[in-house]
Formats: structure tokens, C-alpha cells, sequence
């Protein structure tokens, strides 16, 4: 089945893709300002269902990456998109039946759109991850021992990189990510092409109209002046860990990441509490009173109190008002295969992963 992406389901794919970026994947506004002036402009794009694939179309899986509090100054927009999926499709002397993304968290929701906008492929309703991460091994395909290469970047001065081969994921991560810093900390990339049957086995599915379904949910609470936050909860499924204001913020870009911590003192329920939040582009840990009580792979989401807007770890302020969700991860990443690549201990931080979802499978530690 395909459809088109109307212009009215734009605003709502920003709004639900920044939630599923758990912090990071960069804000959505100039990527989804740039798809609704092609759509303005009388251009739309369409969208597949992953089983519509034929096993041996190729599909370009594509990306932004970098530090998210870079994206605010490079945008990226369909000419800089396509440049990598061209290059790929010259080294592999073959074109691509379709595109998606790597990740449907944050900016990289819109940018097979904008991959679309300039060449008409179709847009697959999938991706790799079901929110955003920021590493390469952090993807269901290399949880699943696809390969790794080929793999192209580019960046606005008409740099262009392809890692031809790479060892393992790990390396792949490490090349790119040094290039990527030499290119400004931002680059577009088109990852290692899939089949569509790699796609459908191993992709997770139906992730933009999942990304869709939530920012509809949440402005539709907005404009009856209801609880966004509370509407983001039961769409998603998830659940509230704690309200409070926001009195510090570490931050740092280092090596092509946005690392730091966030603390936010509790308000009304949890007043006289503390809540603390690491983040390494994307929120990975969480802290109450200095216990911890969420981790990754369960998305982390610090959302505005008032708006349920996300909020980047790029757009943490002193004295924002801030609500702190859980929501269920996909389930490969709860696999213990899946829990080395996206566990804490992936992310430096020594602790056992429990959910905080009663009777889910992220009860299993590793």
C-alpha cells in the first residue's frame, strides 16, 4: 500500500518525530520548513508500506548526522540531502527503488523527504531504531549483522567521503564520526544500501505514521486545552517519572556528540526531589535522588510541562518547566543481543537495565 504524505500531517510528523528523538536527531523546524515549501510549491511525497518492497529492490537509508547543537546553524536542505544517495548509487552503478531513514527521532524523520523532494523516490514508512540514537552499531540492522559498508558523506563545501569497507560497526562509527567532525561536526550520509528484503525483515516498521499518529495526538490536546503531555503518555503508551524546573545544564560537543547532564529540582508531586538526566546527543540515563530509575534502551523524553513540545538536548535552559517521560522502546532492543548495542553499558554507564515497563521484555538484564 502507498499514500501521500499530506501537507497537514507535516506539522504533526515534527512534532511526534522530536518526542521519539528522546533529545537528540536535531530539531525538526528548518527540515520541515523546507518540506512544506516543496509542498507549497505544489511537490508531494509518497509513502510505502516496508512489504510493498519487492526482495531485491535497493533502498538508500539515509541521515543527518553530527552534534545537534549544530544542526541549529547548518540546515540541511533536498540538494545537500540527495548529494550522498547520488554518490552511492554512482559507486554501486545501480539506482535506488526507494529511500528512508536511519531514524525516525528528530530531523532525520524529514530527511528522506527531503531526499524525495529531490529525486521522487518514494519515502518507506520504517526505520532502523523506532526513536534516534547516535551511533551506527545502535541500529536494527547492525543488531542483526548486516553489513556495515558501503558508506557515504558529504557536507555543504563539496566535501565527499565514501568508506568503501570497514571491519565491523564499531570502526565504521569511528571512521565516519572522525570525518563527520573534520566536515564541522555535520554531514549528510547515505548509509549501506539494503534489500528489500533486509528491509523487511529486519527494519522497524510503520515508524513515520507511528511519528504521524503521536504529534496528532499531542496538538489535538493542545487545542482543546487539555494535557499534551498527559495525551503524549497514553499515545505512546508510556509513563510520567517527574515534573520539576530545570537548575542546571553541562553541556559539551566533543567529538562530533553533544554530551552532558541536565538537573531539574521537582515540582508539585515531586516536590523536595531532584532528577538528573546524562545525554550523549540523546537522553541515556536518569537519575532520582541520585538512584537510578531509568535507562536506556526505554526512551527518555523531557518534554515542556506546558506545551509538550520535546526538548532537545540542544534547547536545555535554566527554569524550564519540565516533565520527564518513559516510553517503551522497540523490541529488538530488548533483546540481550539488542541490550549490548543500546544497553547502558553501551553508553558507558555500569548498571543493569530493568524497564520500567511492568511485563515488558526489558526486564531481562545485561
Amino acid at each position: 500500500m502507498q499514500r501521500k504524505i499530506e501537507r497537514e500531517e507535516l506539522e504533526p510528523l515534527a512534532t511526534g518525530a522530536w518526542i521519539l528523538g528522546t533529545g537528540g536527531g536535531g530539531s525538526p523546524y528548518s527540515s520541515y520548513l523546507g518540506i512544506r515549501k516543496f509542498y507549497d510549491e505544489g511537490g508531494h511525497v509518497t509513502l510505502i508500506d516496508p512489504q510493498d518492497l519487492a526482495d531485491d529492490d535497493l533502498v538508500a537509508v539515509v541521515s543527518t548526522m553530527g552534534a545537534p547543537l549544530v544542526f541549529q546553524e547548518r540546515m540541511t536542505d533536498p540538494e545537500l540531502a540527495v548529494k550522498p544517495v547520488r554518490m552511492m548509487e554512482d559507486y554501486l552503478g545501480r539506482r535506488f527503488r526507494a529511500v528512508m531513514t536511519i531514524e525516525v527521532g528528530g530531523s532525520n524523520a524529514f530527511q528522506p523527504l527531503l531526499v524525495a523532494a529531490a529525486s521522487g523516490l518514494p519515502v518507506v514508512d520504517a526505520d532502523a531504531m523506532g526513536r534516534a540514537f547516535p551511533e551506527a552499531q545502535m541500529t536494527s540492522f547492525a543488531i542483526a549483522d548486516l553489513a556495515v559498508f558501503p558508506h557515504a558523506l558529504a557536507d555543504v563545501r563539496d566535501n565527499e567521503v565514501m568508506v568503501a569497507r570497514a571491519a565491523n560497526w564499531t570502526w565504521m562509527e569511528r571512521i565516519r564520526r572522525k570525518v563527520c567532525t573534520e566536515l564541522g561536526s555535520v554531514s549528510a550520509t547515505c548509509q549501506a544500501p539494503r534489500t528489500g528484503a533486509e528491509i523487511k525483515r529486519h527494519a522497524i516498521h510503520h515508524t513515520t505514521s507511528r511519528a504521524i499518529a503521536l504529534g496528532r495526538e499531542v496538538r489535538r490536546a493542545r487545542a482543546a486545552h487539555g494535557d499534551p503531555v498527559a495525551a503524549t503518555i497514553a499515545a505512546a503508551e508510556g509513563t510520567m517519572l517527574f515534573r520539576g524546573k530545570i537548575t542546571d545544564v553541562q553541556r559539551r560537543t566533543t567529538e562530533g556528540f553533544l554530551r552532558g547532564d541536565v538537573t531539574i529540582a521537582g515540582l508539585d508531586a515531586d516536590a523536595g526531589a531532584s532528577f538528573a538526566v546524562a545525554f550523549q546527543n540523546e537522553y541515556t540515563i536518569g537519575w532520582r535522588d541520585g538512584v537510578v530509575a531509568v535507562t536506556t534502551p526505554d526512551l527518555i523524553c523531557v518534554l515542556d510541562s506546558v506545551s509538550g513540545e520535546a526538548i532537545g538536548t540542544e534547547s536545555l535552559r535554566y527554569g524550564q518547566r519540565v516533565s520527564v517521560i518513559a516510553l517503551p522502546s522497540p523490541e529488538i532492543h530488548r533483546t540481550p543481543k539488542g541490550l549490548t548495542h543500546v544497553g547502558p553499558r553501551a553508553f558507558g554507564h555500569d548498571v543493569d537495565y530493568v524497564s520500567v515497563f511492568k511485563g515488558s521484555r526489558g526486564e531481562i538484564r545485561a
